[in-house]
């Protein structure tokens, strides 16, 4: 058993900080926390395998090849990891990311 305590993940100027919760040989997870203005710019993974980014607090834009698409605490974006994703924060916004199988 392992405890992760999500919010000990302190905010930080000039980047993302990303923080390992989990990894193993069949899913990894990731706390990340963003000051306002920060985010994931749209991007794609070459492989096999799926993508869920939830919010934890704070609010943002899930970001797609449609668009932005209003984000708050408990909603949840799932797609292929291979599909074209990011994420931009308006406030100070705190996601939790499992990625399966682990790139």
């Amino acid at each position: 058993m392992k405890i992760a305590r999500l919010f000990e993940n302190t905010f930080r100027e000039g980047a993302p900080n990303i923080a390992l919760v989990h990894e193993s040989e069949h899913v990894k997870v990731l706390c990340l926390t963003f000051k306002a203005g920060q985010g994931l710019p749209l991007h794609s993974h070459d492989v096999e395998g799926e993508l869920v980014l939830t919010v934890l607090e704070g609010r943002g834009e899930f970001l797609s090849e449609l668009g932005k698409t209003p984000a708050g605490p408990g909603d949840t974006l799932v797609c292929p990891i291979a599909v074209r994703h990011g994420i931009g924060a308006l406030t100070d916004m705190r996601a939790l990311v499992t990625i399966a199988p682990p790139i």
